[in-house]
């Protein structure tokens, strides 16, 4: 009898070990954070590129309007639900249009979880990159881009008015401004990611040597912007943008002046300096000089 209990006990422990040796608990639910910027416009921040574990892809708007909820961009790929549960806390609303700015998993990774009723915007030219992205081949493909533009196109009417704005090659082929002129608020993308080295992803069109020309061009023909939504920056104002633009301006000046005087991407990195550039770093500027060295020699 009293062999039978202890062997009975030694049985029930070794379950209970191997139960909670095989137990994993369930993985954190993904969280991200939102700053209300007007009463029906909100952004869905960006964490810190390289952090694996919470990075959750670009700056998302939702533009909330009579008819249903805009976004612009959708983030890494997984965060759908995130975005829906956040999205709930204000609006019952359904999404109604996405607008890519540009082609990039990080800002399109969950167009098509809101299934396929919703309109997706793009640039001509970031549809077609879009269609080479694995993401988007066979079934997803009915999540490529319903609209497209080439220049100019605008969204909705009267307060619920958006404007997309093309100005040329930068951050990719196909990067859309957006704009809400009811609210005086403009989204960059990625043309306007950090203050620091632009990424230009020439295998998407990207170019660093057209960069600063654009963004010239977007801030001569975009008005009446009070705020700036950066990429993957916390909100910036038209005069960071300026200075955006100032800097990239001179990174290609003294990448070129550099290339011409024979030096290399390493020695031409090491001389250029970002101090008078205020809250500016460094981490990626050797990446957009190796872009400008590598443009001009193909």
């Amino acid at each position: 009898m009293k062999r039978r209990f202890v062997l009975g006990a030694i049985l029930s422990v070794g379950a209970l070990t191997m139960t909670v040796a095989g137990y994993q608990a369930p993985a954190a639910p993904k969280v991200i954070d939102m700053v209300k910027l007007k009463d029906n416009l909100y952004v869905l921040t960006s964490s810190t590129p390289g952090n694996a574990a919470t990075f959750s892809g670009g700056n998302v708007a939702i533009f909330i309007t009579d008819n249903g909820v805009t976004l612009v961009d959708t983030k890494l790929a997984g965060w759908g639900q995130a975005i829906l549960d956040k999205l709930k806390t204000v609006t019952n609303k359904p999404v109604t249009t996405i607008i890519n700015t540009h082609t990039h998993g990080d800002h399109t990774g969950n167009d098509g979880f809101f299934g396929t009723s919703v309109e997706i915007v793009a640039h001509e030219n970031t549809k077609a990159n879009m269609e080479r992205m694995d993401a988007f081949k066979g079934e997803n493909a009915k999540f490529l881009p319903k609209k497209t533009y080439k220049d100019k196109m605008t969204v909705g009417s009267g307060k619920d008015r958006i404007d997309l704005y093309y100005f040329g090659a930068g951050h990719t082929s196909g990067d859309t401004f957006v704009v809400f002129p009811a609210l005086r608020v403009l989204h960059t993308g990625d043309m306007f990611a950090w203050k620091d080295g632009p990424l230009c992803d020439r295998g998407n069109g990207g170019s660093c040597v057209a960069f600063p020309a654009t963004l010239d061009k977007a801030l001569k023909n975009i008005r009446n912007v009070d705020t700036v939504i950066a990429g993957h920056s916390p909100m910036q104002t038209p005069k960071d943008l300026q200075e955006y633009q100032r800097f990239t301006a001179a990174l290609l000046a003294h990448a070129q002046a550099a290339m011409k005087a024979g030096q290399s991407v390493d020695d031409a990195t090491a001389s250029f300096k970002v101090d008078k550039y205020p809250g500016y770093t460094n981490e990626r500027v050797k990446g957009s000089i190796q872009a400008v060295y590598d443009e001009l020699k193909k």
